[in-house]
């Protein structure tokens, strides 16, 4: 793609904005549609775009191997480390009410930002190394 021009531009112009979108999603998703899991794969989409257009080496540079392998249990950690505060707290694993007891409604909104933040973390780990795996892979 290096005689591509327009698309390296484009790509370089429009990434950005798909990972705010990303963001956007993520954080809006306790008050309208999206989430965690839809955040993760647009943000991986946009590390995908990049792959596509500039190489996988590319993406492999941007987003070391090791680098991804972390945010992938880092994500997990945050949504089992949520559980497990819940049940310090005396609740069961994952009621958020025990997040904050004086308040149960804050409880519940702080253990759903939580909880999104690892699923959308683990999801966009592991599309990007699904996709650094597969497109690594040699034509048979």
């Amino acid at each position: 793609m290096t005689d591509h021009t327009i698309l390296r531009v484009v790509t370089k112009l429009l990434i950005p904005f798909v990972l705010l979108f990303a963001l956007y999603v993520q954080f809006h998703g306790d008050y309208g549609p999206g989430g965690g899991f839809q955040a993760g794969v647009i943000f991986a989409a946009g590390f995908v775009v990049y792959g596509l257009i500039f190489g996988l080496a590319e993406v492999r540079r941007v987003a070391p191997a090791r680098v991804v392998e972390i945010f992938i249990a880092a994500g997990l950690l945050i949504f089992a480390g949520t559980g497990v505060v819940t049940m310090l707290k005396g609740g069961n694993f994952l009621e958020y009410g025990a997040l904050n007891p004086a308040h149960p409604a804050e409880g519940q909104h702080l253990g759903i930002l939580i909880i999104e933040l690892g699923v959308g973390i683990t999801v966009a780990a592991v599309m990007i190394a699904i996709y650094s795996a597969f497109a690594g892979r040699g034509r048979a």
